[in-house]
Order: structure tokens, then sequence, then C-alpha cells
């Protein structure tokens, strides 16, 4: 049953017959695995905060330094991800890349355990962590290959989006597991008050921070065991030619992970401070990641024989000029939503946990605010808000054309982002930053919104500009680009909070957004674009 000969999605008769039932069965058991993979790729932003929350000694920037790394790898683990599905199969890849998920979800809840553990364990198991962020564009490019064109952007806007709900289960689950040993071994105190869904937990109560990475073995083992009896390998041409043996497949995926992981690697020491691993060089981002994706490319260009040839095949999405035009237009949409997750919860943290007090002329920002809100009873809801409604970005772009969805978003996504940056500043220079707590988060849920729309709706445009043997590996391939907002956008709020002006990184944003529309217009809503409106 895992492997499929003939596979027609575009003939009715095909498709009625045998084929939505396949690809629906693929697409359920498809959106828990992804959900998985997120929620591993980005628990650091919920764990950072209660490891401040639990004294760990270790500094607010340090604690960042674990989201950019984990955001960085797992972008540049997207690269070799989008080419998988042709090169060794649905199934084999998929069950494969959620076991690897184990590696990370149990180092991480045996590191916790000891106040004393290392930075550079941390880093490293952020580093693991990628693999959940890597998945994504190895799911999307296979379940593109399930649906006929007309349906895709409501199916990948459903992959995607209850994929991305991982983000936000993550950070309900986390916290609340946090509060009992359901795993045993000792809990540590709370050092500052923290909270979860259901209210706050005062200072001095116990918690069980280790379960935040064991908490996932209870979904992963099931799900590889489901996905391996659940899913299939479609070895059609335009799917998966050739297709290896499960053992030559994970041999094959494994290879090139470890290709992404070396030039993550590299990209981080030339990045970070020495102090914290880096080499002390600490060359600009903008810098360093043109490297890193080039360099990923070409590297697995090298591999010899089957994949080096699979590859030069797959690689022509390369000279198409949409791929660049919607890789762009992606990093608006899924860039922004990925970044902010990671971001969000702390931000909230750093600026409206502390009074912002002038000190013989000098503002300060380490006076705990007694009224400041908890960050873990609202990081949950802009993932949450972005994910669930990226499937109706999806549904409404089936209908009215997917550029014509994206730009309304894009507009949005300038105007929130300006009130955001407004509302940022005044409460990071306020004794009483948490007056301005409500219109800051209506506005960023607001831009939350705003990018899962216009996420579900790039889908569509994707499906639409290329053919059926293009368009997976062009999703893959964007999404890896966009995924740098995981790393970017925490780093550069991180930057900005230091220097005491958070509201700069919200400006910049806005004025990329703006950008994207005039894209957007000229490639797909001009007259005379070559293809309009998709």
């Amino acid at each position: 049953m895992s492997d499929i000969d003939k596979w027609n999605v575009e003939d009715p008769k095909f498709w009625d017959g045998e084929g939505k039932k396949i690809a629906n069965r693929n697409l359920w058991i498809s959106i828990p695995s992804l959900l998985c993979g997120f929620a591993v790729w980005l628990y650091w932003g919920i764990i950072t905060i209660q490891m401040l929350n639990l004294g760990f000694p270790y500094a607010t920037s340090e604690l960042f330094t674990l989201m950019a790394i984990a955001g960085l790898t797992g972008a540049t683990l997207r690269i070799p991800s989008s080419f998988f599905i042709r090169l060794c199969g649905g199934r084999n890849t998929i069950v494969f890349t959620t076991a690897l998920l184990m590696i990370p979800a149990i180092g991480t809840g045996i590191a916790l355990q000891d106040k004393n553990t290392p930075l550079w364990v941390f880093q490293g198991l952020a580093l693991l962590s990628g693999l959940g962020g890597g998945n994504f564009a190895s799911s999307m490019s296979n379940i593109s290959f399930f649906f006929p064109k007309k349906q895709q952007g409501l199916a990948l806007g459903l992959n995607a989006g209850l994929g991305n709900f991982g983000v936000t289960t993550m950070q309900i689950l986390v916290p609340l597991v946090m509060t009992f040993g359901i795993f045993g071994g000792e809990p540590m105190e709370l050092v500052n008050t923290s909270g979860t869904l259901i209210g706050k937990i005062p200072a001095g109560s116990d918690a069980w921070i280790q379960n935040a990475g064991y908490v996932w073995l209870l979904f992963l083992i099931p799900l590889a065991v489901v996905g391996w009896f659940g899913m299939n390998n479609i070895k059609a041409s335009h799917v998966t030619p050739g297709l290896p043996s499960p053992v030559g497949s994970f041999g094959i995926i494994s290879g090139m992970l470890a290709i992404g992981f070396l030039t993550s690697i590299l990209g981080l020491w030339l990045m970070l401070p020495e102090k914290v691993g880096g080499s002390g060089i600490e060359l600009s981002k903008w810098i360093v990641l043109p490297i890193v994706i080039a360099l990923t490319v070409f590297l697995l260009k090298l591999i010899p024989g089957q994949v080096k040839e699979n590859l030069t095949h797959q690689y022509k999405i390369f000279g198409n000029t949409h791929t660049w035009v919607m890789s762009v237009i992606y990093t608006m949409t899924f860039g922004s939503f990925i970044g902010f997750s990671a971001g969000f919860g702390l931000s909230i943290k750093v600026i409206f946990g502390y009074q912002h007090v002038m000190v013989d002329g000098v503002m300060t920002h380490d006076i705990i605010n007694p009224n400041g809100p908890s960050a873990l009873m609202y990081a949950w809801m802009g993932p949450f808000i972005g994910a669930l409604i990226r499937p109706v970005g999806g549904w409404i772009a089936d209908k009215f054309g997917g550029a014509k969805v994206t730009q309304i978003c894009a507009i949005v996504m300038v105007a929130s982002a300006l009130g955001v940056a407004y509302f940022m500043k005044a409460a990071y220079s306020s004794e009483t930053p948490q007056e301005f707590f409500v219109p800051f988060l209506v506005l960023f849920l607001v831009l939350f919104a705003a990018t899962g729309i216009g996420n579900g709706s790039t889908f569509r445009t994707i499906s639409m500009v290329f053919d059926k043997e293009q368009a997976g590996p062009v999703l893959g391939w964007t999404s890896a680009v966009a995924a740098y907002g995981a790393f970017i956008i925490p780093k550069v709020l991180g930057e900005q909070i230091k220097l005491t002006t958070p509201e700069n990184a919200l400006y910049g944003f806005a004025v990329f957004y703006g950008l994207c529309i005039l894209v957007n217009w000229w490639f797909y809503l001009r007259p005379g674009a070559e293809y309009k409106n998709p």
C-alpha cells in the first residue's frame, strides 16, 4: 500500500475514484507530524522565558541566542528538505524526519533538569531542534503532489495552518506540563512569578521545566508508527522516479541534513559573539545569510550519483524569475509569522515585564514591573490566530485569486506594524508600560492574522504559476528562504531592545512590507502581467 505507481490527480475520474481518499489520508497524517515539528523547533521561545523565571544563570541576550540558533538552523535545513520528496519519497521522508525530532526532545528534557548545564549544551540542542523547522519544506512539497491544482490552496493551507498550530499548541502545552511532575524528576523553585493560560503561578512554586522536552515523545512515537503504515510514496515520474529503499532514503536524507547543519554552524560561528561560542568576528547577518544559503545549495550539488542528477533537474527552479519573486512575497507572510512567533513572548516579557525608569539621567530597564502582563498567558494568541486563519486565506484565494488577497494583507501588515512600533516605543520609555499593553497586543494580533491569510494566498499563487513538477520544490525553497525570519526577527528585536529602540525593528519590517506591495503588484496585478492575479 505504501508505494503508488500511477498518480494523475488532474484526471477527475482518477481523483474521484481513488485519488481523493489517498490524498486526504496522507494530509491528515502529515498535519500532526508537521505540528510536532513546529513545536520542537520553536519551543525555545517559551523555555527561555521559564529559564528566566527559574533563575537559570544566563543573560537575556544569551537566551535570545538560543532562539536565533534554532531559527537559522531550521531555515537552512529547509533547503535540502525542499528536494527530499523527489529523491526519497513522501512516506520515507515524513516518517524519518518526524522520528528524528525525538533526539532534541529527549536531550532538552535531560539538559533542563540542571541549572548548571553549560550554555553550549543548550546551543547544541537548539541547533538540533532546527530539524523541526526543516520538516515544513518536505511536508509542503509532499502534499502538493497529492492534490489537483484547483484544490491546492485549501489543502496546502490546511497542512501549513494546522501544522503551524504546533506553535500555539506548544505555547499552551509547555507551560501547563511544567506545573506537575508527569515524567518524574526533581522540580525547581520559581524565582519570579510565572504563568499559564489558566492563570499566574506565584514565585516559590515548583516547576518541572524538563517536561518541555519530554512531552513531545507522547506524540512523536505514535506518529512515526502511524506514518509508516498510513502514508504513501508516489513512484510516478513527476514525483519520485527511481525510489530508493527506505534505508537508502534515510541515508540520503541524513547526508543532506548533515550539510545543512555544517553550513548553519559556520554561519552561527561567523555571527555570534565570542562569549557565546562565536568566532568573535561578528559578521553582519545580512552578509552571512546569503553565504549560508549559497554554500548549502552548492554543497548539495556536489553529492555524487543519482542525487546529483536529480538535484540538477530540480535546480531548474532557480532559472525561473517567479521563484525569486515568490521567495520575497512568501518571506513577507510566512517569514513574519514564524519570526514573530519566535520572539513575541520574550518581547512581552522584556518590554512590559519591567519598569523603565530614569536613574541619574540614565534609563534603566531591569526593575521588575509587578503589574506587568504574564508573557506565557498571551504569547500563544498571535500564533494561534495566524495559524488558524491560514486555511481561510487559501480558501479565499482559490475563489478570488492569490495575488489580490496577498496585496490586501500586505497593506494591513504595513499599518499594523507601524501601530505596534508606536506602542512599543511608548511602553519602553514608561514606568508603567502595562498601560500600553492592550493596544500593542491588539495590533500585533491583527499583524499575525494578516500574515496567516497572506500566507494561505501565496500557496494558491505558487500552484498556479508553476507546473506540477516545479511547484513542490518551489514551495520548499520559498519556505526555506522565508523561514530565516525565525532567525532574523528575534535577532533584530533583541538587538533593538538592547539599543533601547525596539520600535525601530517594526519600522524596518513595515518598509519591507511596502516593497513587497510593489513587487506583488508589478508581477501579478498590473495590466499586462504575465500571470494575472494567480
